[in-house]
């Protein structure tokens, strides 16, 4: 209002002001102005070293993410490198793990019999149930029997039996729902023996109750796993036995001999070779007593070897299996299955270890227990008779090949063992092992002047082993 005015002084105040109002718009226009420029200053202008230290951050992180991806595919790469390792090693591994162990199992002594210089380098079998170890051997003890087995024995047993009713009861594809089931009741008996630098060899046998055939399996442990060697069905109803028995003593011998299995043993046949008139007339009268009895008579001075031979040469029919042995044995049906189980053919043959009872005078005194009752396996009873070679299971085959017994020989005892180390030096496997069924009845023993000085010391200690064990004598001595 100040501004307004009519005339020439209206005028003038009205430029003043307007001029005024100007200059303030230009201040106004110049201030903004600046204080744009500054801002735009402010916004690009930076310190010289942050860029660099930005860029040098920009540059590690760069190079870092490009260590990292690098590092991931080596770590890929590395892993599928040890994968391909690891699979190379397993197969290079269980290429020279079955290479070891066929290597071992040429080695042991399983398909064929191994050539050994004498009877002294035989390693024999120990004989085993579910609940005892029969044994040659045990320590200071000598104990015949291991009826507690200790914990390491009982596993490596237990093993075995596991591994063989694990293959038994194995589903096959033709099985059919009357397929027989096993169970450690069915298992029968087994042998085995453990060579230091090859390994354990196992030959089991199993049966049931009801059923004449046996399912025998052979397992090797050479140090490692066990191993399935060989498995088979054995009907050993089927397989004859020739019994050969050289008679020189009284007929009463031959009848208890006779009388002791003849109701029990089924396929055998008995050959015996008599050698006196009185006891062939004798014989012969008794004769149809007895079913499957050949009497052979030799008119010459007794000679265990010439009626052996002779008996196993005589007989003309199939490859029967042999048992030579004396009037004084007694064994089992449970003896005989053992006696048909470890031969084979031109592969085994079996000289089982007996266990020879003492005098039962001396061990029983005035009441002693029937001859039936005498058969049990103990150290007072007994002993395993280690020494002896004239008990043998062997196919006629074998023993023809062989060449039988020397003729030149002469002695009974070292008869025996010439046999012996034939056979341990030929590729037959020889089965030498304790049998439960198989026993020597004490008789007096008459050692004879006219015997060579090798067989007449044998005679004098079989005589005197056959009495009574030590223990047994210190008690009779302090008795007196």
């Amino acid at each position: 209002q100040s501004c307004r005015g009519d005339g020439f002084w209206g005028s003038v105040r009205l430029l003043r002001c307007s001029s005024r109002a100007i200059a303030a718009l230009l201040f106004c226009f110049v201030l903004l102005l600046y204080r744009q420029a500054c801002r735009s200053q402010s916004q690009t202008t930076r310190p010289a070293g942050e860029d660099a230290f930005e860029a040098l951050l920009q540059q590690h992180e760069w190079h870092y993410l490009q260590h990292s991806r690098n590092l991931t595919r080596l770590i890929s790469q590395l892993k599928a490198e040890l994968q391909r390792s690891a699979v190379e090693l397993e197969e290079q591994n269980q290429s020279e793990l079955e290479e070891f162990l066929r290597k071992q199992l040429r080695r042991a002594e399983i398909f064929t019999g191994e050539r050994l210089p004498d009877e002294f380098a035989v390693l024999p079998f120990e004989t085993f149930t579910l609940r005892r170890v029969y044994q040659l051997e045990s320590g200071l003890a000598r104990l015949p029997v291991e009826s507690v087995m200790g914990q390491d024995r009982r596993n490596e047993l237990n093993g075995a039996l596991e591994a063989a009713l694990h293959l038994l009861n194995e589903p096959q594809l033709r099985d059919s729902q009357q397929r027989r089931v096993y169970s450690p009741q069915h298992f029968y008996e087994g042998i085995f023996r453990t060579e230091r630098d090859k390994g354990t060899l196992y030959d089991l046998t199993f049966r049931e109750n009801s059923v004449p055939d046996f399912r025998r399996l052979v397992f090797f442990r050479p140090f490692a796993p066990l191993m399935k060697v060989k498995e088979e069905l054995m009907d050993a109803s089927q397989i004859l036995i020739n019994i050969i028995v050289p008679l020189a003593d009284t007929v009463d011998a031959f009848r208890q001999f006779m009388q002791h299995f003849s109701l029990h043993v089924t396929m055998f046949h008995n050959t015996v070779i008599c050698y006196d008139e009185t006891l062939d007339e004798s014989l012969s009268r008794r004769r149809m007593k007895y079913r499957n009895v050949t009497l052979i008579r030799l008119n010459e001075a007794f000679s265990r070897r010439r009626g052996l031979d002779v008996g196993a040469r005589a007989w003309k029919r199939s490859n029967v299996l042999l048992f030579l042995c004396d009037v004084n044995i007694r064994f089992s049906a449970e003896f005989l299955n053992s006696c048909r189980m470890n031969t084979e053919p031109g592969q085994k043959v079996f000289y089982p270890v007996m266990f020879s009872l003492y005098n039962p005078e001396v061990i029983y005194g005035q009441h002693i227990p029937s001859a039936e009752d005498q058969l049990v396996i103990r150290k007072d009873f007994g002993f395993w008779k280690d020494f002896d070679f004239g008990t043998t299971c062997q196919y006629r085959s074998d023993f023809i090949n062989t060449g039988g017994f020397y003729v030149s020989v002469k002695g009974g005892a070292t008869e025996d063992v010439h046999l012996y180390r034939k056979f341990l030096h030929s590729s037959l496997m020889v089965v030498r092992a304790p049998s439960r069924g198989l026993f020597h009845v004490w008789h007096p023993t008459v050692c004879h002047a006219h015997l060579s000085s090798e067989t007449f010391k044998l005679c004098l200690q079989d005589k005197a082993l056959n009495q009574a064990s030590h223990r047994t004598d210190l008690t009779i001595i302090q008795r007196q």
